[in-house]
């Protein structure tokens, strides 16, 4: 491996360290206004549905099968749910879907 791979390898990790790190710093104790909040709390819920209606376009073989996971993924994130057990809970409700 050459150095310009361990230039890129390092480069690659300050990129990604620095937007984790100056929040940190920047705003640690201080408090954020309420619509920043607001805005922040909700970007897991918008991600995953980014994730999850391009898939449900693309599929091929069982329409219904995206449909009913689109439907849990999205009812279970109205209802408040952390990400993961919206995951989590789409997972199993298409596990037991695809038994029958």
């Amino acid at each position: 491996m050459g150095a310009s791979y361990w230039w890129m390898l390092l480069g690659m990790a300050v990129a990604t360290y620095l937007p984790r790190m100056i929040p940190l710093t920047l705003l640690d104790g201080k408090e954020l206004p309420p619509i920043v909040s607001g805005v922040l709390r909700n970007i897991p819920y918008a991600v995953l549905g980014a994730l999850i209606f391009p898939a449900i376009l693309h599929i091929q073989d069982d329409i219904v099968f995206g449909i009913i996971g689109a439907i849990t993924a999205f009812a279970l994130a109205f209802f408040g749910l952390d990400v993961m057990f919206v995951v989590i809970g789409t997972i199993a409700v298409l596990a037991v879907y695809s038994l029958f």
